[in-house]
């Protein structure tokens, strides 16, 4: 409950922490830095609104890694460019997304079938997550070059070699995490990541009706 507690605090400091930043710049005219700031704040937002138009139950930690992640991506790679200071800052975000991915594929493929673990062969939903979480960071890649085009930004950097090298971490992560969900299928999880998935699925029980643990 403490580390729970503390999770929630840092999202609270990073929602609060946005939210003065938007204000602050509105009456310095720095507009750039507002829209960086309120749509990170926007976007942080979706998950939570999603989850409960559709009755899902979000584990904290999957609220905070989002927040984190858009804090990182957005916030601190466009509005104080981090992206070209530290030439890594891009590989980690989208190593750690694409991973990320991976597992919401399998768990979103796996609600499908309602927890079923043996409703179709492990390697099977295991592509189809995979499938899932490629298409995921296929629409970041689409997100940034609306953003470019449409804003002004740089979030593409080096355009078409930034896009495909983004897109190869995203099938590599997307492995690596759809990869977890087949070993959880398997009976052989163990780590975070597979506490991840017993936490999301034991606080929806009526997503996964046919699993049985």
């Amino acid at each position: 409950m403490k580390v729970w507690s503390g999770k929630w605090s840092l999202l609270r400091i990073l929602r609060l922490g946005l939210c003065v930043i938007a204000i602050g710049a509105l009456f310095t005219a720095r507009w750039d830095l507002g829209f960086v700031a309120a749509a990170t704040l926007a976007l942080s937002l979706l998950p939570s609104a999603f989850a409960a138009r559709f009755d899902v139950a979000l584990p904290v930690p999957f609220v905070v890694f989002i927040t984190v992640f858009l804090f990182s991506a957005l916030f601190m790679g466009e509005a104080f460019d981090f992206y070209n200071r530290f030439w890594w800052w891009d590989v980690v975000l989208h190593g750690a997304s694409a991973v990320s991915f991976g597992l919401t594929g399998f768990l979103l493929i796996f609600m499908l079938f309602e927890g079923d673990r043996f409703a179709a062969p492990p390697l099977a939903l295991t592509a189809i997550a995979f499938a899932c979480a490629v298409t995921i960071g296929t629409g970041w890649e689409i997100f940034e070059f609306l953003m470019d085009i449409t804003f002004g930004l740089n979030m593409q950097k080096s355009g078409l070699n930034d896009t495909m090298l983004d897109l190869i971490i995203d099938a590599i992560g997307a492995a690596i995490g759809s990869g977890f969900g087949y070993l959880y299928l398997r009976g052989r999880e163990s780590g975070l990541p597979s506490r991840l998935i017993r936490d999301f699925i034991s606080r929806n029980r009526h997503l996964y009706r046919r699993n049985r643990e």
